[in-house]
């Protein structure tokens, strides 16, 4: 009989609210339905009810600003809740955090290394210093036995900016896609349609780069209606200033999984972004997608869903357009590999049997 194995999960906000958090949350939750016992340290639930099986400690929430001080703030309250619990010592603590008791961590975003690359005067700052001195303390430790980019993409780029943790760098586990409504064949009017975008850190998703795009795609579209899922509403409404109400929509922080089925098209002009679960997510649900060539899941895609990102705003609309117009073909099938969560928890789970005991 396979021993069963007693986990932490660790991440800040536990809950379906992000393409991170729905990692964590749908990865705690297939692990403990295989019969693992499954704690999740978190600020807080981001849920109704914490999924079947899974334990959730709330640690109270950290101011979020600026960020390096909450990650730190965060870190410590992590390890003295482990320092007052001996009965967890001998549990594998996974991480998607910078925290520094961990034996495992997932790395879900691009190196903060890279600032690396910059002249040396723009490197010179307490935020950039503290931040490298994170992500080092998250990789480096000595307690860490593997590191587990969630891309290829991911593991090219920790693999240049930290060689010495070679040994350590697991395989990616990408992320698996969940049962979603999927679209219902549908005309799309020529003068009309629905464009989603989704994504909580809209300036390296693009968001403001997306309004242009559809902007100029409603001279010729002027029904089009544009929803945005993730960030904060008063983030970001000046983008809208000069957009008539009733043609955008700005739903915040929300499951996203089941909005997909509004969409005619998936906008993602991405400036950097390590896999792009989202996309994913929406061809999985069988709606269209254009995204940006800084996307890792951009190999798995045809060539009509991707563009450069650098191509002009008057490209990007008519690509948009094209998209649309060809709408009822692309809804047939979904050319992404759909990994299911099962999968993506039995990868994890192998992951830490094969690195536990080294």
């Amino acid at each position: 009989m396979t021993t069963k194995l007693n986990i932490i999960q660790i991440v800040r906000r536990f809950g379906p609210v992000g393409g991170m958090e729905r990692y964590v949350w749908e990865l705690s939750r297939e692990i403990a339905a295989a019969g693992h016992q499954l704690t999740v340290l978190c600020e807080e639930l981001c849920a109704d009810a914490a999924p079947e099986g899974v334990a959730v400690v709330s640690l109270g929430g950290i101011r979020k600003k600026p960020r390096w001080l909450a990650h730190l703030r965060f870190s410590k309250r992590v390890s003295d809740w482990l320092a007052t619990h001996p009965e967890y010592q001998h549990h594998i603590i996974h991480s998607h955090e910078r925290t520094n008791v961990h034996q495992f961590t997932t790395f879900h975003g691009p190196p903060f290394a890279k600032v690396k690359d910059k002249p040396w005067w723009k490197r010179i700052s307490l935020r950039i210093l503290a931040n490298l001195y994170l992500e080092r303390r998250e990789l480096c430790g000595i307690q860490v036995k593997a590191i587990i980019p969630n891309s290829t993409l991911i593991a090219n780029a920790l693999n240049d900016y930290y060689p010495e943790i070679s040994k350590r760098l697991a395989a990616p586990i990408t992320p698996g896609v969940a049962d979603i409504p999927k679209c219902v064949e549908r005309v799309v009017d020529t003068d009309a349609g629905v464009i989603g975008f989704v994504g909580k850190e809209w300036k390296r998703k693009g968001l403001d780069m997306a309004v242009k795009i559809v902007t100029e795609l409603r001279h010729n579209r002027p029904k089009l209606s544009f929803i945005v899922v993730g960030p904060n509403p008063d983030a970001v409404r000046h983008l809208f200033a000069h957009w008539p109400e009733e043609r955008y929509q700005l739903l915040g922080e929300t499951d996203s999984a089941p909005l997909y089925a509004q969409f005619d098209l998936l906008l993602h002009p991405a400036r950097q972004e390590p896999y792009g679960m989202v996309i994913a997510e929406a061809r999985a649900a069988g709606v269209a997608v254009l995204i940006s060539d800084a996307c890792g899941i951009a190999d798995e895609l045809d060539n009509a869903s991707v563009l450069a990102l650098d191509a002009p705003i008057s490209t990007w609309a008519k690509a948009c357009d094209d998209r649309m117009n060809g709408i009822n073909q692309m809804r047939e099938s979904s050319d992404v590999v759909i990994r299911d969560w099962q999968v993506v928890a039995a990868d994890q789970i192998a992951c830490y049997r094969q690195y536990w005991n080294t």
